[in-house]
Formats: C-alpha cells, sequence, structure tokens
C-alpha cells in the first residue's frame, strides 16, 4: 500500500511537471509562429492570444500522451536507479504488480485524452479556421479609423480620413489609394459621407477633390477635379468555409454525405481512437522498458523510448494515410497497431519477470517454464 501510494503520488508530480514543460516548449513555438502570420497579414494581431490558446488545446490530447509516458519511464527508471525497485521485488512483488496502480492512474488521464481528441480538437480547430476566414474576409469599411492608414484585405486600396463622425455618416480629409492592372488611382478630398448602394454595399462619397490616375513618369498621367466621386466598400459577408477533416464533428465523420470524402474522414476518425489507444499502450510499453541496471545507473531505456514513441505516431499516421487513400479498409486499420504495442509490451514485461531464463522459455507458461 505505502509503495502504491507513493507511486501515485510520483506519477501525478512527475506527469504534472513534464505536461507543463510541454505546454511551455509548444506555447513558445505557437507564439513565434503565430505572430510571424500576423506580421505578414495573414492573422489580425488581435486575435493572437485566442488562436495561440487555441492551438494548444488542440494539441493538449498528444501533449497528455507523451506527459504520460514519459513520467512512467521517469519514475520507474529513477526506482530501478534508486535501487527502489529491488525493496519491491524483495517484498514479494513482481513487474505485473505495478501494472495496476499504474493503470488505475493512467485510466482517468487515457478518458481524458479521449475527449479531447474525439471533441477539443476539432472544435478548437474550427474556431481558428473561422476567426482566421472572418478576418481574411473582413470588408473594407471595419478598418475605417480616423487618422489612421488602413490597408484593405486584398492589400489593393489604401484609405486614410482625418475626421469621422459615425452617427452621421460625415468624413472629412480623405485620402483614397487604389491600385488596379498597374496604374495607380488617387482621390482626396476635403469633405465627404458614407453612401449605403444597393445590395448591402457602402461606399465613401468624395465632395469637391481631386484625383490622380496613372504613373507620374508616364504620358498618360491625368490629374481630374470631381465635385463628387464615390468609391466602393466591399461589404462582403464572411461566409464560414467548409469544414475539414480534422475540423468536423463524430457525426459528421459518421456520416460524410460526399462519397468521395467518405476515406478521409473515416481516416480521421481512426487518428482520433488511435490517440487514447496510443497512450494505454505507450504506458504498458513503459513499465519493462524502465529497467536499469542501479549499478549501471545510465539511462538507455529513454532513449529506445523515444524511438518507440516516434514509430508509433508514425505508424498510426501512415495508418491514417493509407485509410484515407482507400488502401486499408478503416476496421482493419483500427487495430493492428495497438494489439501490436499491447503484445510487445506483454512480451517485454515476461522477459523482466524471469530474466535467469532464456528468452524462448519466458514465452512460456510457468508450469512449462519449470520444467
Amino acid at each position: 500500500m505505502i509503495f502504491k501510494q507513493a507511486l501515485r503520488r510520483e506519477l501525478s508530480f512527475t506527469t504534472g511537471g513534464v505536461f507543463l514543460v510541454l505546454v511551455t516548449i509548444m506555447i513558445t513555438t505557437l507564439v513565434i509562429r503565430i505572430l510571424g502570420f500576423a506580421a505578414n497579414g495573414a492573422v489580425n494581431p488581435k486575435d493572437a492570444l485566442v488562436l495561440i490558446t487555441l492551438a494548444t488545446l488542440g494539441y493538449m490530447a498528444v501533449l497528455l500522451t507523451v506527459s504520460l509516458f514519459v513520467a512512467v519511464l521517469i519514475v520507474l527508471v529513477r526506482w530501478y536507479k534508486d535501487s527502489e525497485m529491488i525493496v519491491w521485488f524483495a517484498s514479494g512483488l513482481s513487474i505485473t504488480n505495478l501494472i495496476s496502480p499504474i493503470l488505475r492512474f493512467a485510466a482517468p488521464l487515457i478518458i481524458i485524452i479521449a475527449l479531447l481528441a474525439l471533441f477539443v480538437w476539432p472544435w478548437a480547430n474550427r474556431e481558428s479556421t473561422l476567426i482566421s476566414q472572418r478576418f481574411q474576409q473582413r470588408d473594407d469599411v471595419s478598418m475605417v479609423t480616423a487618422g489612421q492608414f488602413k490597408e484593405s484585405a486584398k492589400a489593393e486600396r489604401v484609405f486614410f480620413i482625418e475626421e469621422l463622425d459615425v452617427d452621421k455618416s460625415e468624413v472629412k480629409n480623405i485620402f483614397v489609394a487604389d491600385s488596379k492592372n498597374g496604374r495607380l488611382n488617387i482621390a482626396v478630398a476635403s469633405t465627404g459621407f458614407i453612401q449605403n448602394t444597393e445590395g448591402g454595399e457602402k461606399s465613401i462619397v468624395l465632395n469637391h477633390g481631386r484625383r490622380y490616375e496613372g504613373q507620374p513618369t508616364q504620358p498618360d498621367f491625368r490629374i481630374l477635379e470631381f465635385d463628387e466621386y464615390a468609391t466602393t466598400i466591399r461589404n462582403k459577408e464572411a461566409l464560414a468555409p467548409a469544414p475539414r477533416d480534422r475540423e468536423k464533428t463524430i457525426q459528421d465523420l459518421l456520416n460524410e454525405p460526399n462519397a468521395n470524402l467518405v476515406n478521409q474522414s473515416r481516416a480521421e476518425l481512426l487518428w482520433r481512437i488511435g490517440l487514447p489507444l496510443m497512450a494505454l499502450g505507450l504506458v504498458l510499453m513503459a513499465i519493462p522498458l524502465a529497467y536499469v541496471n542501479p549499478r549501471l545507473g545510465n539511462y538507455t531505456a529513454m532513449f529506445y523510448a523515444v524511438l518507440i514513441y516516434l514509430i508509433y505516431s508514425n505508424l498510426l499516421n501512415l495508418t491514417q494515410n493509407f485509410v484515407s487513400q482507400g488502401k486499408v479498409n478503416v476496421f482493419m486499420g483500427v487495430w493492428p497497431i495497438h494489439l501490436l504495442a499491447i503484445l510487445i509490451a506483454i512480451v517485454l514485461i515476461r522477459n523482466r519477470i524471469n530474466p535467469s531464463l532464456k528468452w524462448w522459455r519466458r514465452q512460456l507458461p510457468a508450469s512449462f517454464s519449470s520444467k
């Protein structure tokens, strides 16, 4: 009982510490990435914090899977290195007695991983896409701010308004620069107003101003004076884009109406179901992989653990691609990798139970190996 409580306590602290480190690394990476998008005009700088939060929530299932795997390894490796496992074995317990307390600790986290992969992952991806699309589809009137130069969504128009009366829809000292077909059009006026047009669009009407058209170095450059000049502001409704596979809910993936997208939907469903199963397989493999000779005290097990995780996750992604391409049926692709991981864990655990026996005898039942 004391060992089990100590194991549970150390697993909790270590999992929390590893998870905190991974989240910090993830957030740092996302900050650099999303701020780069904001600098390039792909996303609104004001939405950067929200996008970072959504991306972190989306990858929370993967971070928890890695944290759980690494935490079990770190705790058991330290117990082997500090000879605490010798006390465990001297008490009449074997490595199989570690399976039950570790699985009881891991079970709630595996359930959380499943919920994150099935529900939070598509929701976070969908919200991120909507925020980005809303910014890219923004209308020009939303960018009109008094005293500031504002660029349109497609970088084809620049506005400047010195004064803006929203209630009266009046503007003063307006500057509008358009670039179309390689020709520059600049219109300036001291007064103007915002006008609603048919179809729900809006336009800025400039009064008693001047317009410059063409390139200054070309002979067709013109300077025109006008009493009234209207420039249309695109007031587009932000249409929600069609959801991608990673943004669809479980119900949408199961009830995909498009026959051409059925395989992609099944592949996404396979990955979401496979994530908690991978967490279970990694936890079981971490128990025998954590063995360290106390006299040597090396951490070779950590190297093998990283290698196994990379192989496991890549195999899951490879199976997802095969299902997406229609090469493998989803029902045939969902279980072989995880079953293989559990079988490998069983073989490794049996090898640790009695290392003095030959490898092939350790795989036989106890009644046969004793003969």
